[in-house]
């Protein structure tokens, strides 16, 4: 896989897991942060790689989350994809 189709690989790979990453509730995400992961998976194209999820306090604790994830082959960590989304504390909360 040359390098243009395969950081497109990892992107795709990267948005799915972060799409599943935000589908915690905002009050589930705020109980388990800080708190990250990284385990082994394969991407939509089938190679090997590691998958790092990561939940925490965008600023102050208890404020709004940044929810991070980062997919790179296991030996090249610095040429992964890493993606982040904010999840917004609710006033009401």
């Amino acid at each position: 896989m040359a390098g243009a189709e395969l950081q497109a690989d990892l992107a795709n790979a990267a948005q799915e897991e972060l799409e599943r990453a935000v589908t915690l509730s905002r009050k589930d995400m705020a109980e388990c942060t800080p708190w990250g992961d990284t385990y082994e998976g394969y991407t939509p194209a089938g190679r090997e790689v590691c998958f790092e999820r990561n939940y925490l306090w965008a600023a102050e604790p208890g404020g709004d989350i940044c929810v991070e994830v980062v997919v790179y082959l296991p030996e090249h960590y610095e040429t992964g994809v890493r993606l982040t989304r904010t999840i917004p504390r609710e006033d009401s909360e």
